[in-house]
Protein backbone atom coordinates (compact mmCIF):
# COMPACT_ATOMS: atom_id res chain seq x y z
CA UNK A 1 0.00 0.00 0.00
CA UNK A 2 2.84 2.00 0.78
CA UNK A 3 4.21 1.93 -2.61
CA UNK A 4 0.81 2.25 -4.09
CA UNK A 5 0.30 5.90 -2.37
CA UNK A 6 3.68 6.81 -3.17
CA UNK A 7 3.61 6.63 -7.10
CA UNK A 8 0.27 8.23 -6.97
CA UNK A 9 1.53 11.07 -5.01
CA UNK A 10 4.64 11.16 -7.61
CA UNK A 11 2.53 10.79 -9.80
CA UNK A 12 -0.40 13.08 -9.01
CA UNK A 13 0.75 16.49 -11.26
CA UNK A 14 1.26 14.40 -14.48
CA UNK A 15 -2.27 12.81 -14.02
CA UNK A 16 -3.63 16.29 -13.61
CA UNK A 17 -1.86 17.22 -16.62
CA UNK A 18 -2.79 14.46 -19.05
CA UNK A 19 -6.28 14.40 -17.48
CA UNK A 20 -7.05 18.34 -18.15
CA UNK A 21 -5.88 18.02 -21.43
CA UNK A 22 -7.80 15.15 -22.82
CA UNK A 23 -11.09 16.42 -20.77
CA UNK A 24 -10.38 19.80 -21.91
CA UNK A 25 -10.14 19.18 -25.33
CA UNK A 26 -13.15 16.59 -25.33
CA UNK A 27 -15.29 19.14 -23.88
CA UNK A 28 -14.79 21.91 -26.42
CA UNK A 29 -15.30 19.22 -29.13
CA UNK A 30 -18.75 18.38 -27.77
CA UNK A 31 -19.50 22.35 -27.11
CA UNK A 32 -18.45 22.60 -30.86
CA UNK A 33 -21.00 19.95 -32.44
CA UNK A 34 -24.40 22.11 -32.03
CA UNK A 35 -22.45 24.67 -34.15
CA UNK A 36 -21.45 22.44 -36.40
CA UNK A 37 -24.98 20.16 -36.89
CA UNK A 38 -26.31 22.55 -39.37
CA UNK A 39 -23.34 22.45 -41.46
CA UNK A 40 -22.62 18.34 -41.22
CA UNK A 41 -24.84 17.20 -44.43
CA UNK A 42 -22.16 19.09 -46.41
CA UNK A 43 -19.75 17.89 -44.50
CA UNK A 44 -20.62 14.44 -44.87
CA UNK A 45 -20.51 14.92 -48.90
CA UNK A 46 -16.81 16.70 -48.78
CA UNK A 47 -15.63 13.35 -46.30
CA UNK A 48 -17.01 10.64 -48.25
CA UNK A 49 -15.35 11.98 -51.33
CA UNK A 50 -12.20 12.08 -50.04
CA UNK A 51 -11.05 8.38 -50.63
CA UNK A 52 -8.05 6.57 -48.44
CA UNK A 53 -8.69 9.44 -45.81
CA UNK A 54 -12.09 8.39 -45.46
CA UNK A 55 -11.49 5.11 -45.01
CA UNK A 56 -8.83 5.89 -42.77
CA UNK A 57 -11.05 7.16 -40.10
CA UNK A 58 -13.80 5.52 -40.53
CA UNK A 59 -16.03 8.51 -41.77
CA UNK A 60 -17.49 5.93 -45.00
CA UNK A 61 -19.37 3.85 -42.09
CA UNK A 62 -21.12 6.44 -40.22
CA UNK A 63 -23.28 9.74 -40.38
CA UNK A 64 -21.01 12.37 -39.34
CA UNK A 65 -24.04 14.65 -39.14
CA UNK A 66 -25.55 12.83 -35.75
CA UNK A 67 -23.82 13.19 -32.61
CA UNK A 68 -22.89 9.46 -32.34
CA UNK A 69 -20.80 9.60 -35.05
CA UNK A 70 -19.60 13.10 -34.83
CA UNK A 71 -18.12 11.79 -31.25
CA UNK A 72 -16.45 8.57 -32.46
CA UNK A 73 -14.86 10.27 -35.08
CA UNK A 74 -13.59 13.39 -33.79
CA UNK A 75 -13.67 13.13 -29.79
CA UNK A 76 -12.49 9.20 -30.49
CA UNK A 77 -9.44 10.35 -32.15
CA UNK A 78 -8.92 13.16 -28.60
CA UNK A 79 -9.41 10.21 -26.53
CA UNK A 80 -7.87 7.16 -28.22
CA UNK A 81 -4.30 8.92 -28.83
CA UNK A 82 -4.73 11.16 -25.24
CA UNK A 83 -5.50 7.97 -23.35
CA UNK A 84 -2.53 5.63 -25.35
CA UNK A 85 0.13 8.18 -25.30
CA UNK A 86 -0.97 8.52 -20.54
CA UNK A 87 -1.09 4.77 -20.46
CA UNK A 88 2.15 4.09 -22.44
CA UNK A 89 4.48 7.26 -20.46
CA UNK A 90 2.87 6.10 -17.00
CA UNK A 91 4.02 2.56 -17.62
CA UNK A 92 7.28 2.99 -19.64
CA UNK A 93 8.24 5.05 -16.85
CA UNK A 94 7.33 3.35 -13.67
CA UNK A 95 10.26 0.73 -13.56
CA UNK A 96 13.12 2.68 -15.24
CA UNK A 97 12.85 5.51 -13.66
CA UNK A 98 14.18 3.93 -10.55
CA UNK A 99 17.53 3.65 -12.06
CA UNK A 100 17.36 6.40 -14.15
CA UNK A 101 17.04 8.71 -10.64
CA UNK A 102 19.24 6.45 -8.94
CA UNK A 103 16.36 5.33 -6.30
CA UNK A 104 16.47 1.68 -6.58
CA UNK A 105 19.52 1.36 -4.47
CA UNK A 106 17.23 2.81 -1.72
CA UNK A 107 14.41 1.31 -2.41
CA UNK A 108 15.52 -2.32 -3.28
CA UNK A 109 17.61 -2.23 0.39
CA UNK A 110 13.78 -2.58 2.24
CA UNK A 111 13.10 -5.80 3.67
CA UNK A 112 9.99 -5.93 0.81
CA UNK A 113 10.53 -8.65 -2.16
CA UNK A 114 10.89 -7.11 -5.75
CA UNK A 115 7.70 -8.64 -6.62
CA UNK A 116 5.53 -6.48 -4.19
CA UNK A 117 7.66 -3.38 -5.37
CA UNK A 118 6.28 -4.89 -8.58
CA UNK A 119 2.50 -5.41 -8.01
CA UNK A 120 2.13 -1.97 -6.15
CA UNK A 121 3.69 -0.24 -9.70
CA UNK A 122 1.25 -2.18 -11.80
CA UNK A 123 -1.48 -1.27 -9.65
CA UNK A 124 -0.70 2.63 -9.51
CA UNK A 125 -0.31 2.19 -13.29
CA UNK A 126 -3.96 0.58 -13.42
CA UNK A 127 -5.48 3.16 -10.97
CA UNK A 128 -4.51 6.10 -12.87
CA UNK A 129 -5.43 4.37 -16.06
CA UNK A 130 -9.32 3.90 -14.33
CA UNK A 131 -9.66 7.45 -12.32
CA UNK A 132 -8.50 9.27 -16.21
CA UNK A 133 -11.28 7.28 -17.73
CA UNK A 134 -13.94 7.53 -15.19
CA UNK A 135 -13.35 11.26 -15.08
CA UNK A 136 -13.56 11.74 -19.14
CA UNK A 137 -16.73 9.44 -18.85
CA UNK A 138 -18.25 11.55 -16.86
CA UNK A 139 -17.34 14.54 -18.21
CA UNK A 140 -19.07 13.65 -21.78
CA UNK A 141 -22.23 12.51 -20.20
CA UNK A 142 -22.16 16.21 -18.63
CA UNK A 143 -21.35 17.75 -21.71
CA UNK A 144 -23.87 16.11 -23.70
CA UNK A 145 -26.54 16.75 -21.46
CA UNK A 146 -25.28 20.29 -21.39
CA UNK A 147 -25.94 20.85 -25.30
CA UNK A 148 -29.02 19.18 -24.85
CA UNK A 149 -28.29 16.17 -27.10
CA UNK A 150 -29.56 12.66 -25.43
CA UNK A 151 -26.84 10.25 -24.37
CA UNK A 152 -26.52 7.45 -26.38
CA UNK A 153 -25.43 5.09 -23.29
CA UNK A 154 -24.74 1.99 -25.19
CA UNK A 155 -22.64 3.44 -27.82
CA UNK A 156 -20.57 5.55 -25.24
CA UNK A 157 -20.43 2.48 -23.20
CA UNK A 158 -18.80 0.24 -26.00
CA UNK A 159 -16.37 3.55 -27.17
CA UNK A 160 -15.42 3.90 -23.94
CA UNK A 161 -15.27 0.83 -22.44
CA UNK A 162 -12.99 -0.01 -25.90
CA UNK A 163 -10.26 2.43 -25.13
CA UNK A 164 -9.69 1.58 -21.33
CA UNK A 165 -8.82 -1.68 -22.97
CA UNK A 166 -6.60 -0.09 -25.83
CA UNK A 167 -4.80 1.42 -22.71
CA UNK A 168 -4.44 -1.22 -20.71
CA UNK A 169 -3.11 -3.09 -23.60
CA UNK A 170 -0.37 -0.29 -24.43
CA UNK A 171 0.78 -0.23 -20.74
CA UNK A 172 0.97 -3.67 -20.11
CA UNK A 173 3.42 -3.79 -23.35
CA UNK A 174 5.33 -0.68 -22.18
CA UNK A 175 5.49 -1.75 -18.72
CA UNK A 176 7.32 -5.06 -20.28
CA UNK A 177 9.76 -2.86 -21.88
CA UNK A 178 10.24 -0.43 -18.98
CA UNK A 179 11.56 -3.55 -17.11
CA UNK A 180 14.84 -3.83 -19.93
CA UNK A 181 15.60 -0.17 -19.59
CA UNK A 182 17.80 1.96 -17.59
CA UNK A 183 17.50 5.31 -18.51
CA UNK A 184 14.84 7.61 -19.70
CA UNK A 185 12.33 6.30 -21.63
CA UNK A 186 9.37 8.55 -22.47
CA UNK A 187 10.01 8.75 -25.91
CA UNK A 188 9.92 5.14 -26.43
CA UNK A 189 6.69 4.79 -24.93
CA UNK A 190 4.55 7.54 -26.46
CA UNK A 191 6.06 6.49 -29.51
CA UNK A 192 4.91 2.90 -29.76
CA UNK A 193 1.46 4.51 -29.24
CA UNK A 194 2.05 6.58 -32.29
CA UNK A 195 3.24 3.65 -33.82
CA UNK A 196 0.78 1.29 -32.98
CA UNK A 197 -2.27 4.43 -34.17
CA UNK A 198 -0.55 4.51 -37.62
CA UNK A 199 -0.93 0.58 -37.97
CA UNK A 200 -4.62 1.08 -37.58
CA UNK A 201 -4.91 3.56 -40.11
CA UNK A 202 -2.36 1.78 -42.76
CA UNK A 203 -4.81 -1.54 -42.17
CA UNK A 204 -8.22 0.75 -42.63
CA UNK A 205 -6.37 2.21 -46.16
CA UNK A 206 -5.44 -1.18 -48.05
CA UNK A 207 -7.06 -4.50 -47.89
CA UNK A 208 -3.73 -5.99 -48.32
CA UNK A 209 -2.51 -4.50 -45.10
CA UNK A 210 -5.62 -5.60 -42.89
CA UNK A 211 -3.37 -8.45 -41.10
CA UNK A 212 -2.16 -5.15 -38.95
CA UNK A 213 -5.64 -4.83 -37.47
CA UNK A 214 -4.16 -7.71 -35.33
CA UNK A 215 -1.47 -6.65 -33.81
CA UNK A 216 -2.44 -3.03 -32.95
CA UNK A 217 -4.92 -2.55 -29.95
CA UNK A 218 -6.35 0.71 -32.05
CA UNK A 219 -7.82 -2.54 -34.43
CA UNK A 220 -10.89 -3.09 -32.00
CA UNK A 221 -10.94 0.60 -30.90
CA UNK A 222 -12.36 1.78 -33.98
CA UNK A 223 -15.45 4.19 -33.19
CA UNK A 224 -17.09 3.64 -36.73
CA UNK A 225 -16.91 0.40 -36.45
CA UNK A 226 -18.25 -0.07 -32.35
CA UNK A 227 -20.93 2.49 -33.38
CA UNK A 228 -21.77 0.98 -36.26
CA UNK A 229 -22.00 -3.17 -35.02
CA UNK A 230 -22.95 -1.91 -31.52
CA UNK A 231 -20.00 -4.24 -30.57
CA UNK A 232 -16.66 -4.84 -29.85
CA UNK A 233 -14.69 -7.32 -31.62
CA UNK A 234 -14.35 -10.31 -29.03
CA UNK A 235 -11.34 -12.03 -31.19
CA UNK A 236 -9.30 -8.50 -31.05
CA UNK A 237 -9.88 -7.78 -27.27
CA UNK A 238 -8.95 -11.64 -26.47
CA UNK A 239 -5.52 -11.14 -28.57
CA UNK A 240 -5.08 -7.96 -26.89
CA UNK A 241 -5.34 -8.67 -23.46
CA UNK A 242 -3.35 -11.96 -23.86
CA UNK A 243 -0.64 -9.46 -25.37
CA UNK A 244 -0.89 -7.72 -22.32
CA UNK A 245 -0.95 -9.81 -19.70
CA UNK A 246 2.38 -11.66 -21.30
CA UNK A 247 3.95 -8.49 -21.63
CA UNK A 248 3.36 -7.89 -17.57
CA UNK A 249 4.36 -11.19 -17.00
CA UNK A 250 7.83 -10.57 -19.00
CA UNK A 251 8.46 -7.47 -17.42
CA UNK A 252 7.73 -8.67 -13.64
CA UNK A 253 10.27 -11.67 -14.36
CA UNK A 254 12.58 -9.70 -15.84
CA UNK A 255 12.77 -7.13 -13.03
CA UNK A 256 12.71 -9.64 -10.13
CA UNK A 257 16.24 -10.89 -12.06
CA UNK A 258 17.53 -8.40 -12.75
CA UNK A 259 20.83 -6.96 -11.85
CA UNK A 260 20.31 -2.93 -11.13
CA UNK A 261 23.36 -2.33 -8.59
Amino acid sequence: MTIIKHELHQGKMSFFIWTTAISFLLAVCIFLFPEMKGEMDGMNDIFSSMGSFTEAFGMDKISFGSFIGFYAIECGNILGLGGAFFASFCAVTILSKEEKDHTAEFLLTHPVKRIYIVTGKLIAVLLQIIMLNLIVSALTVVSTALIGEAIPWKELTLLHLAYFLLQLELAGLCFGISAFLRKGSIGIGLGIAVFMYFLSLIANISEQAEFLTYLTPFGYAQGADIVTNLSIDTALVLIGMLCCGLFTAVGCIKYCQKDIF
